[in-house]
């Protein structure tokens, strides 16, 4: 392990979990990572191998055969996978979110249901919120949900769904007004459909379209789609937690875990981007030495280690809040908009020591250089991030003179 970005207080199975993640990401996601994200192909021995690990269980109840770890080690584990390749951290994201959203407001119906399949990666998870024209206004989600009998219809486009075509399990958010009188507040009206669908393209299942691949300027290998819903029928028995009107908070509950996440992968990024610069300041010389020894160059390495160590801290500090049971929607937009604006500052700085070799697609930063914005709007701009921490800052210091 290298110096920076230790996290004290773990337990000797943590300790044990993170040394056997890193030796697989060295050994089986660095080497091939570069190659097939230039490719834009989706990484399956990689993902066959996290199941075999039981990454895809890691933070399901061990009664669902999961391993039942804390937010904290799941973090943990995204840091260093995000390391090998962030595309990685994000196939599992998307998945450990939907099973937070079974485990913390599922009935006992979907736990039983889904939760054992998730832990083995046999079901697949992705959620999804946005829709074209959205943004980052939840309130304004204009796919609905119609109560039909036994059954509720879903119509509506979706947009920038991670993991939209492997993925066999979508959490869905829509617009249910069963229930809810005229003039209700939006977020009062909406409600988690869990829709089960099958893997790929097109038309998968009756009512239900994933059109294709979204084409991204980074963030590769994994698929980011659009979902389309016209006339989708689905059984009343598949609203989350089995009453409508609660899917904004149960949304927002799994988006809290998913900001933790974001920080983490902005951590992992910036960790490898940082081992590439300070590795490539000691093998490149001008002016008969190793730039490392110029002072502008050690400038660079001190701050940008400096950020890597800020950011794992607050990144760790907010998954501890949350497995506390306590309120952490502070803290995880403040690791998320840190981690992520430290992480394209420091992929930057390594981008700068590399040199003109660092636009060749030969070298490993060329990658992390396109990765790192995708952090700066996942699961939240920065700018709404600061929304988040400015009002709640607000309410913690409201002046009572």
């Amino acid at each position: 392990m290298s110096r920076l970005a230790r996290t004290p207080g773990l337990t000797e199975i943590q300790r044990e979990i993170l040394a056997t993640v890193r030796s697989f990401v060295d050994k089986e996601i660095i080497p091939v990572a570069t190659r097939l994200e230039h490719r834009d192909e989706y990484p399956d021995e990689i993902v066959e191998g996290l199941k075999e690990l039981g990454l895809f269980g890691l933070m399901i109840p061990e009664e669902y055969g999961g391993l039942g770890e804390s937010l904290l080690t799941y973090a943990l584990c995204v840091e260093e996978i995000a390391r090998g390749w962030m595309s990685v951290s994000g196939i599992i994201n998307t998945h450990f979110i939907v099973a937070y959203l079974l485990k913390q407001h599922g009935t006992q119906e979907q736990k039983d249901t889904f939760l054992p399949r998730m832990a083995l990666g046999e079901v697949r998870g992705a959620f999804s919120m946005s829709e074209p024209g959205l943004g980052s206004d939840v309130s304004a989600i204009r796919s609905r949900g119609v109560r039909d009998g036994d059954s509720y219809v879903l119509d509506g486009q979706k947009m920038w769904l991670t993991n939209g075509g492997t993925s066999t399990l979508v959490a869905v958010l829509c617009r249910s007004d069963e229930g809810h009188p005229e003039g209700t507040a939006p977020h009062r009206s909406m409600t988690a459909f869990l829709v089960e669908k099958e893997a790929g393209f097109g038309e998968v299942r009756p009512g239900l379209t994933i059109p294709g691949k979204i084409d991204k300027m980074g963030y590769k290998g994994v698929d980011t789609t659009e979902l389309i819903m016209d006339g989708l029928r689905i059984p009343a028995n598949r609203v989350l937690g089995g009453t409508t009107g609660r899917g904004f908070y149960q949304m927002m509950d799994g988006v809290e875990v998913g900001r933790v996440n974001v920080a983490a992968r902005g951590c992992g990024v910036a960790q490898r981007a940082f081992e590439l610069g300070v590795a490539y300041a000691q093998q490149r010389h001008t002016f008969g030495k190793p730039i490392a020894e110029h002072q502008a160059i050690q400038f660079k390495l001190a701050e940008m280690a400096t950020k890597v160590e800020a950011a794992h801290a607050m990144m760790v500090n907010a998954a501890r809040k949350k497995d506390s049971g306590e309120r952490n929607d502070l803290e995880a937009g403040m690791a998320k908009y840190l981690a992520s604006e430290y992480c394209k500052e420091v992929v930057e700085d390594a981008f700068r020591i590399h040199g003109g070799y660092g636009f060749s697609k030969e070298y490993e930063i060329e990658r992390l250089y396109r990765e790192a914005p995708m952090l700066l709007i996942g699961e939240g701009t920065a700018e709404i991030q600061k929304m988040i921490i400015g009002r709640r800052l607000l309410e913690e210091y409201r002046f009572q003179g």
